[in-house]
C-alpha cells in the first residue's frame, strides 16, 4: 500500500506481542492437442461469420433501430454463436453451456439451505452476528486478525508490504512436500511490492509463450496473517492468547520472525456464495458439517443437540449449499484446539434429567448405557474411562484439524462484539447495535447467538470438561455461578463452530454485487454498456472463449448452479481428450503443477480433493455421500493437478493481483497470458486477438463492477478495521517489538496497522487498485 493512499488508509505503528520446475503437468497427447487447435482456428472463422451474418440480417430487417438492433445482437444472438462455439471448444475448459438469453444476476436465486431451518430461528439476527464475526479483530490470536483481515477490499485484499509467499506449496514427482524458502520476489519478507515485480513470469513478447523468458518465479502474492507461534490457551476476557513464539526459518529477517504470508492470493469473498465449493482448491465441502471445513469427508464431526436442556446427544449435521460456512470454520486459529481435543469421540446420549442428580452416559449408536456420573461428572458406576475406541481415521500426517470449535467460543463469548472497533451509527446491518463514537456493539454474543439459533443447539444445564492431554469428555451439573476453567464448556461454547459457520455464511450471502452496467444490459438497457464495452462481451463469448470457463449468469462453471445442472464432476469431450475433470476447475497453465498441485492435491484425511479421483478410488459416494456422474478409466482419464476454481467476474476491476498466485497485476497482464495461450503446459489455444479486441475485453472486465463495491455502499459497507501492515523496515531490517521475550531469545517485529475507517449504509471515499494501477 503506498503512502499515497494515506486519504484513505491511516497507518499506525504499535508494539505489543503478536501472533500473527516442474514444466509439464500431467501429459497431454500431442495427436489430440493438434486437433484442438485445428478445429479451434476452423470455428473461430465461423463464430466471426456467423456473429457477422446473425447482425447484418437483424440491420436489413430494421434498418431503422440499427444501435438497439446491434446491441441487442451482441446481447443475445451472439449467445446463440457462443453456444455452439463453446459446445465444440469447451474441451478442458469447461463442459459449459450458455443459455439465451443470459439472465442479470438478481435472476438467479442466492443458494440456500434445504433444511437452514433446523438451525436458524431468525435470519436478521444471524446476519448481524455473522457480520460482527467475519470483522471482529478479537478473533485472532493476537487481538488483531479477522476474517475481514484478508478480505476487507472490495472483498480481496490489496496490502503491498510483507505479502509475498516464496512457495511453500511446491512438491517433488513424488508428491512429497518440497516447500521453497528463496524469495525470488525482494529477497526476503516484508518487501514493499512495485508495479515492476510484475508479472511474475515475465517474457520478451508478452504475446508470445515462446519467446525468452526474462524471469520466472513460483513466489505467490498472499496474505500476511499470523506470527509462527505455539498456542497454549486462551486467556477468558482477554483479546489475546496464551501463545509461545516459535523460530521462524522461513518468514524472518535477518532473524527476527514477521508475519506469515499464506500461500496463495486471497479470492473476494463477494458473490462467492453461489460457488459450490470454496477455496481455490475446493476443499471448503458444499456440506457444511458444523464442526470442520471437510464436510461428509470428515468422520469425526459431530456436534452436541439439547432435545431438552437435561439432555444432550452427539449428533452429525450435514447442511448442503454451506460451502461458505465451511469455508468460514477453516482459517481463523487454526492451531488453536490441541491435538488431544481433536480426537476421535464416540457418540454419547447424555441424560441428567433423572431426580437423582447423577448423569447416565449411553452409546448412540446402539443404546447401550456404558457409565453413570455423579453431578460433579465422577464415574459412580460402569466405565471409568469414558475415551472412545480409535476407529475413525486420524488426518493424515499427524496434521490437526483445521477448525475453530470450543476454544474460540470460550474466548468471544466473555468479550463484548467488536470491543476494539467503531461500527458506525449508519451501518446496514450493525447500526442499531452501534455503540458510536465508543467502540464495540450493545449485544453480547450470547445473546446473539439466542436470537439467531434454536436453543436446541446452545441451551443445556450440562457443562463438558475435556482432558487436554487425552480427549476425554466427561460431563457434569452446571454448579452454581463458578467460573468454568478453560477446558470446561458450555453448549453454546461447545457448538461455536456451528453458529460461526452458519453466521458468517447468511452475512456472506447478503454480499451479492449485481448491480453492474453487464447486468443492467442483459436485463435490455442497450446503454448500459459503452459500444466497446460491448465489443468485448462479444469476444467474450467467441474469440477470447472465456465463457467456457466463465459460463452463466454467475460468470463461472464452478458455481452451485452449475453444478447442480451438469454434475459436480464430468468428462470433456473426446476431442479434446476426453478426460474426467471437477466442475469449474481447470489447469490453464499459470504454473507448473508441482509448484502448487491445487484441486489435485490431498484433504485433511489423505483423500484426494479431487473427486474426479474419488470417482476413481472407488470413494466418492463414501465421502460425497452421492454417485459419482462418471467414473474416470484410469489416473490418465482425469485432469486434477495444477487445477483450480474459476472465480467469477465481477469487480475483477478491483480484485488485483490475479489467479491464484496474484502473479498478474492488471487486467491487461491477464488478458496477454490467455491471449498467448497460457504460461506452462498446452492447455489454452493462443486467441490471437488484435490491440483493439484486447482493449475491447479490459473495457468489458470494467464493465463488471458494482459502484455499491467501489463506494462501500450498503450491504458492503462495514465496521472500523486495523489490519497488519508489514513491518517498520524493509527485507533488509526491521523493527523489534520490545514487549515479545522468550527463553530461547526469538524475536519478533512491530507491527505496522493500516486503519480501514468504518462506513456506513451509504458508503465512503471509492476503492482503489493494487498499487494504484
Amino acid at each position: 500500500m503506498k503512502h499515497s493512499e494515506a486519504n484513505r488508509y491511516r497507518y499506525r505503528s504499535v508494539s505489543e506481542s503478536e501472533e500473527f520446475k516442474y514444466e509439464t503437468q500431467a501429459s497431454q497427447r500431442s495427436e489430440s492437442s493438434t486437433v484442438f487447435r485445428r478445429l479451434i482456428s476452423i470455428f473461430l472463422k465461423l463464430t466471426k461469420i456467423l456473429a457477422l451474418a446473425f447482425s447484418a440480417m437483424r440491420m436489413l430487417t430494421k434498418p431503422f433501430q440499427f444501435a438497439s438492433g446491434l446491441a441487442k445482437s451482441i446481447r443475445q444472438g451472439t449467445a446463440i454463436v457462443a453456444l455452439v462455439t463453446v459446445a465444440i471448444l469447451a474441451g478442458h475448459l469447461a463442459s459449459a453451456q450458455v443459455t439465451s438469453p443470459l439472465q442479470p444476476l438478481s435472476n438467479i436465486t442466492v443458494p440456500q439451505p434445504d433444511n437452514i431451518g433446523d438451525f436458524i430461528r431468525d435470519k436478521t439476527a444471524a446476519i448481524a452476528l455473522g457480520k460482527s464475526l467475519f470483522w471482529d479483530m478479537q478473533l485472532g490470536t493476537d487481538g488483531i486478525q479477522a476474517c475481514a483481515s484478508c478480505h476487507f477490499h472490495a472483498g480481496a485484499d490489496n496490502r503491498s508490504k510483507n505479502q509475498i509467499d516464496p512457495g511453500r506449496l511446491r512438491v517433488n514427482a513424488d508428491r512429497t512436500p518440497n516447500p521453497d524458502p528463496t524469495f525470488d520476489t525482494g529477497g526476503r519478507p516484508n518487501y514493499q511490492l512495485q508495479v515492476g515485480d510484475y508479472p511474475f513470469h515475465k517474457l520478451s513478447n508478452p504475446g508470445d509463450r515462446a519467446s525468452t523468458v526474462l524471469s520466472d518465479s513460483n513466489d505467490s502474492t498472499g496474505s500476511q496473517g499470523v506470527f509462527r507461534t505455539r498456542f497454549v490457551d486462551v486467556i477468558p476476557g482477554s483479546d489475546r492468547d496464551n501463545v509461545t513464539p516459535l523460530q521462524d526459518e522461513i518468514f524472518n529477517v535477518q532473524g527476527t520472525n514477521v508475519r506469515q504470508v499464506t500461500a496463495r492470493n486471497s479470492p473476494s469473498t463477494i458473490n462467492s456464495v453461489f460457488n459450490f465449493r470454496n477455496f481455490w482448491d475446493g476443499r471448503a465441502q458444499n456440506i457444511f458439517n458444523g464442526v470442520s471445513q471437510f464436510g461428509l469427508r470428515d468422520p469425526n464431526a459431530y456436534v452436541l443437540k439439547a432435545s431438552k436442556p437435561q439432555l444432550l446427544e452427539d449428533v452429525k449435521v450435514s447442511i448442503n449449499n454451506s460451502s461458505l460456512a465451511s469455508q468460514a470454520v477453516g482459517p481463523p486459529l487454526s492451531a488453536l484446539e490441541t491435538a488431544a481435543e481433536d480426537l476421535p469421540i464416540a457418540p454419547f446420549r447424555v441424560d441428567a434429567s433423572g431426580n437423582n442428580g447423577r448423569i447416565v452416559v449411553s452409546d448412540v449408536n446402539t443404546g447401550q448405557q456404558i457409565a453413570v456420573l455423579n453431578p460433579e461428572g465422577e464415574t459412580v458406576s460402569g466405565r471409568t474411562d469414558l475415551m472412545p475406541a480409535q476407529t475413525e481415521p486420524l488426518p493424515a500426517n499427524n496434521q490437526q484439524f483445521q477448525r475453530i470449535g470450543r476454544k474460540l467460543g470460550k474466548k468471544l463469548l466473555a468479550l463484548r462484539p467488536l470491543n476494539k472497533q467503531q461500527v458506525a451509527r449508519d451501518d446496514s446491518v450493525l447500526g442499531r447495535y452501534s455503540r458510536y463514537p465508543r467502540s464495540g456493539l450493545n449485544p453480547s454474543y450470547d445473546n446473539l447467538i439466542r436470537q439467531a439459533f434454536k436453543p436446541e443447539w446452545w441451551n443445556s444445564n450440562i457443562i463438558i470438561h475435556i482432558n487436554p492431554e487425552t480427549g476425554e469428555r466427561r460431563f457434569m451439573q452446571r454448579q452454581g455461578r463458578r467460573p468454568l476453567n478453560t477446558n470446561e464448556y458450555t453448549l453454546m461454547e461447545y457448538n461455536f463452530s456451528l453458529f460461526f459457520g452458519l453466521a458468517v455464511q447468511e452475512y456472506e450471502s447478503t454480499l451479492v454485487a449485481d448491480q453492474t452496467p453487464f447486468d443492467q444490459f442483459i436485463s435490455g438497457n442497450n446503454g448500459a454498456l459503452t459500444t466497446q464495452q460491448q465489443q468485448g462481451w462479444q469476444i467474450f463469448q467467441t474469440k477470447g472463449i472465456c465463457i467456457g470457463c466463465h459460463g452463466g449468469s454467475e460468470l463461472t462453471v464452478a458455481s452451485v448452479s452449475s453444478a447442480t445442472s451438469q454434475g459436480r464432476i464430468r468428462r470433456a469431450p473426446t476431442f479434446a481428450g476426453g478426460r474426467v475433470e471437477d466442475a469449474g476447475f481447470f489447469n490453464i497453465g499459470v504454473r507448473p503443477p508441482l509448484d502448487d498441485l491445487g484441486v489435485g492435491s490431498n484433504d485433511a484425511f489423505g483423500n484426494p480433493l479431487s473427486e474426479s479421483r474419488l470417482a476413481l478410488n472407488g470413494t466418492f459416494k463414501e465421502l460425497l455421500g452421492e454417485e459419482p456422474p462418471v467414473v474416470p478409466n484410469s489416473e490418465q482419464d482425469l485432469v486434477a493437478d495444477g487445477a483450480f476454481k474459476t472465480p467469477g467476474l465481477r469487480n475483477v476491476e478491483l480484485t488485483a493481483p490475479y489467479f491464484h498466485n496474484g502473479g498478474q497485476l492488471t487486467l491487461e497482464q491477464v488478458i496477454d497470458f490467455y491471449n498467448r495461450g497460457g504460461d506452462f503446459g498446452r492447455n489454452l489455444p493462443p486467441l490471437n486477438l488484435t490491440t483493439e479486441e484486447k482493449q475491447a475485453l479490459v473495457a468489458f472486465l470494467k464493465g463488471l463492477t458494482d459502484e455499491r463495491v467501489r463506494f462501500q455502499r450498503a450491504p458492503f459497507d462495514h465496521p472500523q478495521l486495523f489490519v497488519p501492515n508489514g513491518h517498520p523496515g524493509n527485507q533488509n531490517s526491521v523493527a523489534i517489538d520490545p514487549n515479545v521475550r522468550t527463553q530461547d531469545s526469538t524475536t519478533q517485529a512491530r507491527d505496522q496497522l493500516l486503519e480501514i475507517p468504518a462506513v456506513g449504509r451509504n458508503g465512503g471515499n471509492p476503492l482503489s487498485n493494487f498499487l494504484g494501477t
